[in-house]
C-alpha cells in the first residue's frame, strides 16, 4: 500500500460478510513520525526541554488525514457558539470524534481510527482491534489495550456508575467481554452476533472505549484507590460515583468537558471549563494529538477552539451576523433564520452549508404510554385514542405556517428514497380529518364534555395534558405545537405546550414524570442505529415508554415489561444485529415496521426538512454539504483538526 493510499469498505459490502476475517487500515505506512512538522509555539517549547520531540510524540506510523481542500496553515481562533449550560453535546460534536473507528464523509463506511485495523470473527461475535501503536493521551501517557479493558470492564460495566450496560455493548442482555491479547491487541467477545457493532462504535455513544484513561481515573473507583473515601471528603462530593463523573465524565454529561487535568485523545484540550456560571469555553492544541496530514505536519492546524455561551437564540444569530463566530449551524438552523442569514452573508462574512437530515421526523409527539396516573395511562394507551389525535391534526397547515411549504406529512420510517421505506408506516393517519377524529373519540366513550367543550374522562376529569418543549433547542417545535393545540381543542382535547430547558426536559423523561414530549423523530437515514421510534430502544430517546426500554435494556432486571408487540420487536431487532447479511436485516426490520404501524405508539406531524448553518469565509476545508445526524456528529466526522484558516 502506498504511503496515502486509503481501503475503504462500504457499509453494504462489508455487512455482506466475507470468508474468514475482515480486516483494514487508513493509516499511512510511511515513516512519518521521523519527518513529521508541527506547529511553531510547539518548536521552543521542545527547544526549551519542556515539551518531547514530535517524533516521540506521535504514534509509529501516525494516521494520515488528507485534507477536504489543501494542506493548511498552523494559527487561529475557531469561534462556535454554545447555547447556555446543558449544549455539552456542541462541544462533543465539534472535538469528540476520536473513537475506535469513525464514518467517512458520505455517512456509508466505517473507518480505522485509533484502531489501526480489526479482524471480525465469522459469526459476528468477536471483534479484535489492533490499536494506533505509540499513539498518546494529551498527558504523554501511552494510549493501549490497558485503557480499552479498563474502560469497558471496570467503568462502563461498574453497576455502581452504570445502571445497566448501555445497549451498544450488549446482545441479548449480555454485556460484551474485553480482553487484553497484547499492548496493542484488544478482542471484544458478544454472546451472539452483533454484526451493528463497527456502525455502532462509529456514533457517539460508541465513544466509551476511548474514553476513560486508566492511569488518570482509575484513581477515583475504589478497586484501585484504598484511600477513595479521604478523596471523596475532601473534593466535597456525596459519594466516589459523583466524584468519578465530576473527574472523568462520560459522553453525554457537561463534565465530561470541566477538567482541565483529565488526560483526552482529542485534537484540542480544555483550558477554561465548561462549568457552571462560564460564559466561554476555551480549548487548545494537543501538543500529542495522533493525527497528520498527507505532508507529515501534524493536527490540528487551528490553535484554540472559544466557545461563546449565549443565553438565547437572538445573541448567537448576532454574532453570526457580526461575523463573530465561524462555523455555526446549531440553533441557529431553523427555517425562520434562513432569509435573515442569507441576507446578511456579505456583512457576516459567511457562506452558507448545506445539513442533510437523517431524521424521519421533524416533529415528533410521544405520549407516555406509561404514564404514573392510571387514568392517563388507559388513555394514551388506547390506540385509538392516538389514531384520533393524529387525524385532528392539519399538517399542511403547520407545514405551510411553519415550514414554509418545504416538508410533506409523514409518521415515521424512513425516509423515501431509502431502500426500506415503508409507505404504511409513513402515511397512515395523516390526512387531516376532524369528523372522523371525532366519531372515534365518541367511539371509546369520551362523549361528554365541559362547557368549554373539552371532553371528559371516565373520572369526570377533563382530558388535559402537557407536552414538553425545549425552546432554545427546537423553537419550531413551539409553533408546531401551538397550531396542534388549536387543533385538538376543536375536537375536545386540551393540551398544553410546555416550555422548559433542556436539563429539566431530561430529567422529567427519566423519572418517568411527563406526559408527553416532543423530538424530531430519528431512524430516516439509519433505521438500525437509531429505532428509538420503531420500539422502545433509547433509554432517553423512546419517550413514549421509558420503563419499556429500562427492561430491554435490562434484560428483564428494571423498569417494566411492555406489551407482547413490543415484545417481539425486540427480540426480532436482535435477530436483525445479529445477521451479516443486509437484504435478511430488512426482512427483519419490515417485520418490526408492520408490528410499529399496527401499534401506532407515536405521532409525526411532517417529514424532517434540510438545515443549513454557516462557515466564514477564510475558513477553509469545510465540506460544505454534510450529513446532519446524530449518528453522523456534524460538523465532527469532517474532522475539524484539518480546518484551516486563510489569510
Amino acid at each position: 500500500m502506498s504511503k496515502n493510499s486509503k481501503f475503504h469498505v462500504t457499509r453494504r459490502a462489508f455487512l455482506a460478510g466475507t470468508s474468514g476475517a475482515v480486516a483494514f487500515s487508513l493509516v499511512s505506512k510511511g515513516a512519518f513520525a521521523a519527518s513529521a512538522k508541527e506547529a511553531p509555539q510547539f518548536v521552543a517549547l521542545v527547544k526549551d526541554g519542556k515539551l518531547p520531540p514530535l517524533a516521540d510524540r506521535l504514534p509509529q506510523n501516525p494516521m494520515v488525514v488528507k485534507p477536504w481542500e489543501k494542506i493548511g496553515t498552523y494559527g487561529g481562533t475557531l469561534r462556535r457558539g454554545l447555547r447556555g449550560s446543558s449544549d455539552h453535546n456542541g462541544i462533543l460534536r465539534m472535538v469528540g470524534n476520536q473513537g475506535l473507528v469513525r464514518w467517512n464523509m458520505e455517512f456509508t463506511a466505517v473507518l480505522p481510527n485509533l484502531a489501526e485495523k480489526w479482524e471480525v470473527s465469522d459469526d459476528a461475535k468477536q471483534f479484535t482491534f489492533h490499536l494506533l501503536k505509540g499513539a498518546k493521551w494529551s498527558d504523554g501517557h501511552p494510549f493501549t489495550a490497558d485503557d480499552v479493558v479498563f474502560a469497558i470492564e471496570d467503568v462502563v460495566k461498574n453497576k455502581e456508575l452504570y445502571s445497566s450496560p448501555p445497549a451498544q455493548i450488549q446482545v441479548g442482555g449480555k454485556a460484551v467481554v474485553v480482553e487484553k491479547i497484547d499492548d496493542y491487541t484488544v478482542k471484544f467477545t458478544f454472546a451472539a452476533p452483533n454484526a451493528l457493532y463497527l456502525e455502532n462504535l462509529a456514533t457517539p455513544l460508541g465513544q466509551h472505549p476511548t474514553l476513560f484513561a486508566k492511569h488518570y481515573c482509575s484513581k477515583f473507583l475504589p478497586k484501585y484507590n484504598d484511600k477513595l473515601a479521604d478523596d471523596v471528603k475532601a473534593a466535597g462530593a456525596a459519594n466516589w460515583p459523583d466524584l468519578f463523573r465530576a473527574k472523568c465524565g462520560d459522553i453525554e454529561i457537561p463534565s465530561r468537558w470541566s477538567n482541565t487535568e483529565k488526560p483526552v485523545l482529542d485534537p484540542w484540550v480544555i483550558k477554561e471549563p465548561y462549568s457552571g456560571g462560564a460564559t466561554r469555553v476555551v480549548m487548545v492544541r494537543n501538543p500529542y494529538f495522533w493525527q497528520v496530514d498527507t505532508e507529515g505536519n501534524q493536527l490540528p492546524y487551528i490553535d484554540e477552539l472559544n466557545f461563546a455561551i449565549s443565553q438565547d437564540v437572538e445573541s448567537l444569530m448576532l454574532n453570526v451576523i457580526s461575523g463573530k463566530l465561524d462555523i455555526q449551524e446549531r440553533h441557529i438552523n431553523v427555517l425562520a433564520n434562513k432569509p435573515t442569514l442569507s441576507q446578511n452573508m456579505k456583512k457576516g462574512d459567511y457562506r452558507l452549508m448545506t445539513l442533510e437530515p437523517s431524521s424521519a421526523q421533524q416533529c415528533q409527539i410521544y405520549l407516555n404510554m406509561t404514564h404514573k396516573d392510571p387514568a392517563m395511562r388507559k388513555i394514551f394507551g388506547d390506540k385509538t385514542f392516538r389514531q384520533a389525535l393524529s387525524m385532528g391534526i392539519n399538517r399542511q397547515e403547520i407545514i405551510d405556517i411553519v415550514y414554509f411549504g418545504q416538508s410533506q406529512p409523514y409518521q415515521t420510517g424512513p425516509r423515501p428514497g431509502h431502500p426500506w421505506h415503508y409507505e404504511k408506516l409513513s402515511r397512515q393517519f395523516t390526512d387531516f380529518a376532524p369528523e372522523k377524529a371525532n366519531s372515534l373519540l365518541d367511539q371509546i366513550g369520551l362523549t361528554k364534555k365541559n362547557g368549554n367543550g373539552i371532553r371528559l374522562r371516565q373520572d369526570g376529569q377533563p382530558i388535559f395534558f402537557a407536552v414538553d418543549v425545549i425552546p432554545t433547542l427546537n423553537p419550531d417545535l413551539v409553533d408546531v405545537l401551538e397550531l396542534v393545540k388549536a387543533h385538538w381543542a376543536k375536537i375536545g382535547v386540551d393540551m398544553k405546550v410546555n416550555t422548559m430547558e433542556r436539563a429539566l426536559y431530561y430529567t422529567r423523561g427519566d423519572d418517568n414524570a411527563h406526559d408527553a414530549q416532543v423530538w424530531s423523530g430519528a431512524g430516516g437515514l439509519d433505521p438500525m442505529l437509531d429505532p428509538r421510534d420503531y420500539f422502545a430502544f433509547h433509554p432517553q430517546g423512546s419517550r413514549y415508554a421509558i420503563p419499556w426500554t429500562l427492561w430491554y435494556t435490562s434484560n428483564g432486571a428494571k423498569g417494566e415489561e411492555p406489551p407482547e408487540s413490543q415484545k417481539k420487536r425486540m427480540k426480532l431487532f436482535d435477530e436483525a444485529r445479529a445477521t451479516a447479511d443486509l437484504d435478511e436485516r430488512g426482512k427483519y426490520m419490515k417485520q418490526i415496521f408492520d408490528l410499529c404501524a399496527d401499534s401506532f405508539e407515536t405521532i409525526g406531524v411532517c417529514l424532517a426538512v434540510g438545515s443549513f448553518g454557516i462557515i466564514r469565509n477564510n475558513l477553509r476545508n469545510v465540506p460544505e454539504k454534510q450529513p446532519d445526524s446524530w449518528s453522523w456528529p456534524n460538523p465532527g466526522p469532517a474532522l475539524p483538526q484539518q480546518f484551516t484558516f486563510t489569510s
